[in-house]
């Protein structure tokens, strides 16, 4: 056993988190173009990632250092010197975060953030790809270049990050109060951003401010980039302190005080809240992918230990209680990856084009809404099913599984909360007219399915939804979260026969008519196919390999 190794407490360190994931391989060949090869990733993420998370997490989190010791600010955040081989590794051996601008396609990215799973390390690949992301569609060209470096296509590697929340407004971008002021030929910047995740360690930062005389509310809001230090070398914002989080200790995060500080504006001064927008539809993808990277973690864990712990005279596995929960887990989890990738799908079809958008832009608009709400809740009653199967010790920070529900519970508020989402969707409906786009898809979706009367029965719930939706109009807003879980269930049907078909896994077949028999029904589906049940639970037992059994007979209680 190495000097440094997980192995006692993980049940899912140290396995290939690609090679045991029959979903997301089947998944990524449906949408994926020019898929990559996540086996060396896989194993990485099992091993480094897991260990560099927990050792952050439990005694080595960020450390913001204001002074240097000449007596100059220095306005840094140190890293655990793992953390930053690791975050470097990521983006120089794995590249991350380059798939999208050199033709691999965003699938690859995003599924990378999946396999990574841990929100604290994606997210400063997050919003560093979102920075490359405004400067490569939208810089001038004073920093259009700079995407590269952000992007891991050149060194050297810069970090980037995004700060628009300010304390007054939070997800409520309109009310936003830091200014932007000219003078000669410089831009200027004062203000106070609020959570300002990657401070100390971000050397380019997008920041939203209002041009003095620009109108009220988000669309007077422009876009700037912010460099860490001033044209003359200086120190160019205050990190005024950093905040204490329930998880993603990995990322720092701080409040950041911006004083007559140098930025440049990033393409029109009256389109920044569209720039902001799209940037935050690539950061609600990531949360979206990294809500389940968590739960599938947390899935591992707790169906290795279903098959080591023992209670009552038999394995715990054993219970038909127990299997139901893992059916209810896994088919939630595969329900709402294919969903998500479906998103990403429709956003790597139409993420160059600029405003005044299309209508696939909008649909990937309203698909990402969905997918991040649906995605961060289900990632939040996996890990919550995972803390219960494991018992007291689940509880115990020592182990992974209490890390994994805390790391879920941010899901649901980062990127805009649950509400947002909702109230979101209903405008890309109202105003974009994205659902038509929606129905359009799936009766297309519909025709090629493993189950045609299954999928023409979600296909009608579906259009009864909308119309419910147009009905209800301006009283909507009471039932939008209701009615967005309904919309994203019932699209997950139909993906999932739909996968069945084109894959010939009957497994999908079985988990959309427990989904929407469960869900969508409101009836408990009775569990008839027990072999297939048994496959679906061991992910098409991926899981009970050879490398699997191996860590079960390891860890085995005995003398």
């Amino acid at each position: 056993m190495p000097l440094y190794s997980l192995e006692p407490i993980s049940l899912a360190y140290d396995l290939n988190h690609y090679s045991l994931d029959k979903p997301l391989q089947d998944i990524l060949e449906v949408f994926s173009k020019n898929r990559h090869n996540f086996q060396d990733l896989g194993k990485y993420v099992g091993r480094d990632i897991y260990e560099v998370a927990y050792r952050v997490d439990s005694f080595n989190e960020p450390m913001l250092v204001n002074w240097g010791v000449n007596g100059k600010r220095a306005e840094v955040v140190l890293l655990d010197p793992y953390e930053r081989k690791v975050l470097v590794d990521l983006v120089k051996k794995f590249e991350v975060n380059s798939h999208p601008f050199i033709g691999k396609s965003w699938h690859n990215h995003y599924a990378s953030l999946y396999l990574i799973g841990d929100p604290g390390i994606s997210c400063i690949l997050t919003i560093t790809i979102q920075t490359a992301y405004a400067l490569y569609k939208y810089g001038n060209d004073d920093v259009k270049k700079l995407y590269r470096n952000l992007a891991g296509l050149e060194e050297p590697y810069y970090w980037g990050a995004t700060w628009f929340t300010e304390v007054q407004g939070g997800s409520d971008l309109g009310a936003n109060t830091t200014s932007a002021y000219q003078e000669k030929d410089k831009w200027f910047l004062d203000g106070y951003k609020y959570f300002a995740s990657g401070a100390g360690i971000a050397d380019y930062a997008l920041v939203t401010a209002r041009i003095k005389g620009a109108r009220p509310g988000a669309k007077g809001l422009s876009l700037f980039l912010v460099p860490r230090t001033k044209s003359t070398g200086k120190i160019n914002f205050y990190i005024r302190r950093l905040k204490r989080k329930s998880g993603t200790v990995p990322v720092p995060t701080g409040e950041v005080e911006l004083s007559h500080s140098e930025a440049f504006l990033i393409g029109e001064p009256d389109k920044g809240i569209y720039y902001t927008m799209e940037d935050l539809m690539v950061s609600r993808l990531a949360n979206s992918v990294g809500a389940l990277g968590i739960a599938r973690k947390a899935y591992i864990e707790m169906y290795g230990y279903s098959m080591l712990r023992e209670a009552f005279g038999k394995k715990i596995f054993d219970h038909p209680l127990l299997v139901r929960d893992l059916l209810e887990s896994e088919a939630l989890l595969e329900a709402m990856l294919v969903l998500t990738f479906h998103a990403i799908d429709a956003f790597d079809s139409s993420w160059h084009v600029k405003p005044p958008y299309s209508n696939e832009y909008h649909y990937a608009r309203l698909l990402t809404h969905i997918a991040k709400n649906m995605t961060a809740k289900v990632s939040s009653q996996i890990t919550q099913t995972a803390m219960e199967v494991f018992g007291g010790i689940g509880f115990l920070r020592e182990f992974p599984i209490e890390r994994w529900h805390r790391e879920a519970l941010i899901t649901p508020i980062w990127e805009g909360t649950s509400n947002i989402q909702a109230l979101d969707m209903m405008e890309a409906i109202f105003k974009k007219g994205a659902h038509k786009v929606l129905v359009e898809k799936m009766e297309s979706y519909k025709e090629f399915s493993s189950d045609p009367s299954l999928s023409e029965k979600a296909f009608l719930h579906l259009q009864d939804v909308i119309k419910k939706i147009i009905d209800l109009k301006q009283d909507v807003e009471e039932y939008s979260k209701v009615l967005l879980e309904d919309i994203g269930l019932t699209v997950s049907t139909i993906l999932l026969l739909n996968l069945s078909k084109k894959t010939g896994d009957e497994a999908y077949n079985e988990i959309a008519k427990y989904i929407f028999t469960r869900y969508i029904e409101k009836v408990i589906p009775e569990l008839k196919d027990k072999e297939l049940i048994m496959k679906i639970v061991s992910l098409r037992e991926r899981l009970s390999s050879v490398q699997w059994e191996e860590k079960i007979r390891e860890y085995a209680p005995g003398d």
